[in-house]
C-alpha cells in the first residue's frame, strides 16, 4: 500500500537495495544500497563513471535493475503507477525541442499528469505561475524557449518539474553548465520547496549554494557506495571522500526522459 503525505518523516521515499544495472556489456552499478527518507535532501557525488546518473535513472526508471530491489514510497517498483508524486529534471537536456513553444507552455506541461483529459483547471495554471515565480521566470512566461540561455531553460525545466507540486524531486546536475547568478536562483527555489516538505535526490557536481540545504552525501565509485553520511566539508570544490577529484560523468549518462515523466 502507498504511502501518503503525512506519514512518518522516517518512511522511505526512495528504497535500493543490492542493486546492479549494466549499460551495454559494462557493469556501472555494483550492489548499492540507498535509502532517502521523507523530507531529506540527499547529493548523490562521484567521478565521472561512478554511476551517480545511471543510479537515479534507475530510480526513474529509465534503466533496469539486472538484481536487487527498488521500492517508491513504500511501494515496489513494478506496482508503482502513481509517478504524479515525482518530479524529474533529466541532465543536460533543453526546455527547446525545435517545435515553437512559450516558457509557460513548456511548464504548463509538467502540470498534465495531475490534470484529465489535459485541461488546465484554475488550480492548474495558479500551480504553473508559481512554479514561474519559484525560478524567476514569471516575466519571461510569454517568450520563446527557443530564446532563452541556458541558465534560463535549466530554470524551466526546473519550473515545469515544480509545477506538478512534486513530493519527490530528482535532479540530475541542476547546476551543470549554469552560471553563478542562475545557481543562486536554483538554489532559492530548491530551498524554498525543502521549506515545504518536499524530498529532494540530487545528483551534483560540486555542493556550491546547494550545501547549505545538504542533509546527506552518498558517494559512489565504480559504482560502489563509498560514503553515507554528513555533507564532506569543502577543502576545495573538488573535496569529497573516497577521491580525489570529481568531474561531470560522461555524455552516455544522457537519455531522453521516461514517457512516464514528461508529463
Amino acid at each position: 500500500m502507498e504511502s501518503k503525505p503525512g506519514q512518518a518523516l522516517d518512511q522511505p521515499v526512495i528504497s535500493l537495495r543490492g542493486a546492479t544495472a549494466s549499460l551495454g556489456s559494462r557493469p556501472v552499478l555494483r550492489g548499492i544500497d540507498l535509502t532517502v527518507r521523507s523530507g531529506e535532501v540527499v547529493a548523490l557525488l562521484g567521478a565521472n563513471g561512478s554511476g551517480k546518473s545511471t543510479a537515479v535513472r534507475a530510480v526513474v526508471g529509465q534503466v533496469p535493475l539486472s538484481d536487487g530491489a527498488l521500492s517508491l514510497f513504500g511501494t515496489d517498483f513494478k506496482r508503482f503507477r502513481d509517478w504524479s508524486r515525482i518530479g524529474y529534471v533529466p541532465q543536460r537536456t533543453t526546455a527547446a525541442s525545435g517545435v515553437p513553444a512559450t516558457v509557460r507552455e513548456v511548464v504548463s506541461a509538467g502540470r498534465l499528469a495531475r490534470t484529465r483529459f489535459g485541461f488546465l483547471r484554475k488550480a492548474d495554471k495558479a500551480a504553473v505561475e508559481r512554479a514561474l515565480d519559484l525560478v524567476d521566470m514569471g516575466s519571461h512566461a510569454d517568450a520563446s524557449v527557443n530564446a532563452l540561455s541556458g541558465g534560463q531553460h535549466q530554470r524551466v525545466l526546473i519550473a515545469r518539474a515544480l509545477a506538478g507540486e512534486p513530493e519527490l524531486l530528482i535532479m540530475d546536475e541542476p547546476m551543470a553548465g549554469v552560471d553563478l547568478a542562475n545557481q543562486e536562483v536554483l538554489a532559492n527555489a530548491l530551498r524554498s520547496q525543502v521549506a515545504a516538505g518536499t524530498t529532494v535526490l540530487l545528483v551534483l557536481h560540486e555542493l556550491g549554494p546547494l550545501e547549505p540545504l545538504i542533509d546527506r552525501a552518498v558517494v559512489l565509485r565504480d559504482g560502489c557506495v563509498t560514503h553515507d553520511g554528513p555533507p564532506p566539508e569543502a577543502l576545495g570544490q573538488h573535496a569529497l571522500p573516497g577521491h580525489d577529484h570529481v568531474h561531470p560523468h560522461s555524455a552516455h549518462d544522457a537519455e531522453p526522459l521516461r514517457t512516464g515523466l514528461l508529463s
